[in-house]
């Protein structure tokens, strides 16, 4: 048992004793990393969503729904909400979802990395807004703590940077980074989300960072013509193909495939899910877990 606790999450105790040594047996995130590629159909979801902006102030994009589905996925299947540290797995306190953001449309524009928390009972217009005001916030200027500290740890020489991150991966792993340091960081996180589409890629993964947290990867593709077996044959829809990098050692790929498979039917049949297009945020029926 460590001798503290985390302020990110809480120790899993009652773990198969198969699941409790696998942290023992592969001790980097990349050496658990399990891939998994899904192809969504969108033939549903573009015409639900042009509705919904028909209906909505604040317009609604793909990646939106996106970041809705892997959060409600997150929420209804906790197991895939975990992180290993210390050679411990711990359940995360909170749903959260990374990702990166251009400051500007341009191709020389850097990136900004925006990290939200996503309550249970956030619908699809509150998710809206939220990103909104979290990448309106990042490209504003203002110099976050992540900013600054950056700032000061890249002034140190070479060997100076590899040892502050090597005692900062010991404090980690001894859980005495405090909260203040953790809850800013996009790194620890449940879900981090590479656009890839954005900038002209599709078919790819991503790599799991062994600093954070971060259990679970999405890359996002583009978005166009893709081929569906049909019930006539092969058909050509609206697809999205992601690719998903998750470590092994949270949970079984049984497990977690299956909760990113709820996330795929969010996107792919939003009215079911969600509702008409025009009453989505009108009246939230949405409970607790």
């Amino acid at each position: 048992m460590p001798l503290f606790g985390r302020p990110d999450g809480t120790l899993v105790s009652d773990l198969p004793r198969v699941r409790q040594v696998m942290p023992y047996l592969m001790a980097g995130r990349n050496e658990s990393a399990v891939l998994h590629e899904a192809l969504y159909d969108l033939s549903r979801t573009g015409p639900w969503l042009a509705a919904y902006n028909r209906s909505h102030a604040e317009p609604a994009t793909l990646f939106h729904l996106l970041v809705y589905a892997f959060a409600r996925a997150l929420h209804e299947r906790p197991g895939l909400n975990r992180f290993v540290s210390g050679g411990r797995i711990y359940q995360r306190g909170a749903v959260t979802v990374s990702f990166a953001a251009k400051y500007a449309f341009e191709d020389h524009a850097p990136f900004v990395t925006v990290k939200l928390a996503i309550p249970f009972a956030d619908d699809l217009p509150t998710l809206v807004g939220r990103v909104r005001r979290a990448v309106e916030g990042a490209r504003s200027g203002r110099r976050g703590r992540v900013d600054m500290e950056l700032r000061l740890l890249l002034a140190l020489p070479g060997f100076g940077i590899r040892g502050v991150m090597a005692l900062l991966r010991r404090l980690d792993a001894w859980n005495l980074l405090p909260r203040s340091f953790l809850e800013p960081d996009p790194m620890y996180t449940s879900l981090f989300v590479a656009n890839l589409g954005s900038v002209g890629i599709d078919n790819a993964y991503h790599h799991l960072y062994e600093y954070g947290t971060c259990s679970l990867f999405a890359a996002v593709g583009r978005a166009g013509p893709r081929v569906f077996a049909g019930a006539a044959g092969a058909e050509v829809r609206q697809g999205l193909r992601l690719g998903f990098t998750f470590d092994e050692r949270i949970a079984d790929g049984h497990y977690c495939t299956a909760a990113l498979a709820i996330a795929q039917r969010v996107v792919e049949d939003p009215q079911g899910h969600l509702g008409p297009a025009e009453q989505v945020g009108a009246v939230s029926s949405r409970a607790g877990p």
